[in-house]
């Protein structure tokens, strides 16, 4: 008989910046195709359908964050949480985790599906989308909400097993996810003349293929994960409902006021007309190139400050921040040297519209800021969330999403009258808030308390 393969790694031993790439590499490729593919839709419309096409792709990538953040806040929560319960060698809460984090996001993945469709005509218009583009962001927004259960599932089943020390299949379920959709994108758009339609059919898709494989993985590891997978077992658990939460709420504040905050100043930009919405929404898609290297170093720097604070071995914490630290800095450098000297390459790869690569020169400055702040973060959001500090989440989420973004981006645009420019240097400057947060609860020493602290 064949031995099954443990999916349970311990991170507390070991080189840290030799644990921290090899754990890191599978998030960061998993979120390179993740980002590719959310690119191809872009890309295939852009060059398929043209400016108005790529424009409602962008304000509807907006949106769909918008119905995600409950997802990205409780998974984030669940996952450090498994990684504790791992460090501390608890398996039966690791059990009880599985089955409520099933129970409670599928649940709230239903609830926010309908809330959307009741409302989403009325959030279209709220973030100013222009006319032009309104029946084709509509298609997008409707089409890609009825894939929100996927999304919420793909999304719990990564967190379980990144939580677990597992970061190799989840790379490989968005491997899956990228090549469907690459392939749908491609036929539907280019070949079925769909539009935007197409391209969020698509992502649907590939969304639904991922959950598929990723939760057979689940399924046929489910003795590692002390969860049989029988119906009375997908309930909520009270001995880890509590801890979730008190850690989930803050996640998911942080990333509905990141979302938000960003939304509104969209919904500033979307005034300036198409040109203005694509320059915008392609941005967003350079930056991500380097946001899914900091979010791999956070997510995987996390999964080790949680385990080694489980087993109370708090000298690696340190090492763990320093290293994220110079990780994401190479990249992000040599990015920056590209974005300086080929602006017009990378934004031509999107488009090739005159209006929007002449706007896009005024952007660089802008995205040399992102680029910094992008590099700042992850090893400081990757104390805070390993530590399980969730009242430092919540201000971070206050000062980020809120006062900072929304306020910086109001002075500047509107107070300071520098127009679009200010708009995108509030967003942009927002991002250097966890920095310094972090920075401070690095240095109080105030983390090593949680050492001791069990959920």
């Amino acid at each position: 008989m064949t031995q099954k393969k443990e999916l349970i790694r311990d991170l507390t031993n070991g080189s840290v910046p030799k644990t921290l790439l090899n754990f890191a590499m599978p998030l960061f490729l998993s979120g390179l195709l993740q980002t590719v593919y959310n690119m191809v839709d872009m890309i295939v419309v852009g060059k398929f359908v043209g400016t108005q096409g790529l424009s409602a792709v962008a304000i509807g990538g907006e949106v769909l964050m918008l119905i995600t953040f409950v997802a990205m806040g409780l998974s984030n929560a669940g996952q450090i949480l498994i990684s504790r319960y791992v460090g501390e060698g608890r398996r039966d809460r690791v059990g009880e985790m599985v089955g409520t984090l099933f129970t409670f996001l599928m649940s709230a993945a239903i609830v926010i599906m309908i809330i959307f469709l009741l409302t989403y005509k009325g959030i279209i218009a709220w973030l100013n989308t222009p006319a032009d583009i309104f029946e084709f962001t509509r298609q997008y927004c409707l089409t890609c909400v009825c894939g929100v259960v996927f999304i919420y599932g793909y999304n719990l089943v990564s967190a379980i097993l990144r939580g677990m020390g597992d970061s190799k299949h989840p790379f490989m379920f968005i491997a899956i996810a990228s090549i469907v959709n690459v392939i749908l994108d491609l036929l539907f758009v280019a070949v079925m003349k769909l539009g935007p339609f197409g391209a969020a059919l698509a992502t649907v898709i590939g969304q639904a293929v991922s959950f598929i494989f990723a939760l057979n993985l689940l399924y046929r590891n489910r003795e590692q994960f002390c969860f049989d997978f029988k119906p009375e077992h997908f309930r909520i658990y009270g001995t880890v409902i509590r801890p979730l939460l008190s850690l989930g709420i803050p996640m998911i504040i942080q990333s509905a006021a990141i979302t938000f905050s960003m939304l509104f100043v969209n919904s500033y930009i979307n005034t300036y007309g198409t040109t203005a919405v694509a320059v915008t929404g392609v941005a967003r898609k350079l930056e991500s190139m380097i946001s899914i290297i900091s979010q791999a170093i956070s997510s995987a720097g996390g999964a080790m400050i949680a385990q080694a604070l489980g087993a109370a071995k708090t000298e690696r914490v340190p090492k763990v921040v320093y290293h994220a630290l110079w990780i994401v800095a190479i990249p992000a450098g040599i990015f920056s040297l590209i974005m300086i000297f080929h602006p017009s390459w990378l934004f031509g790869l999107f488009s090739s519209d005159d209006a929007v690569l002449t706007m896009a020169l005024e952007y660089v400055p802008v995205a040399l800021v992102q680029f910094l702040g992008a590099t700042l973060r992850p090893a400081n959001f990757a104390l805070i969330n390993g530590s399980g500090n969730s009242k430092l989440n919540l201000a971070v989420a206050l000062l980020d999403g809120i006062v900072c973004r929304i306020g910086l981006a109001l002075l500047l645009g509107v107070v300071f009258s520098w127009g679009i420019k200010g708009f995108w240097y509030g967003n942009a400057l927002s991002g250097l808030v966890p920095f310094f947060i972090g920075s401070v609860y690095l240095f109080s020493g105030a983390w090593r308390s949680r050492a001791s602290a069990r959920a």
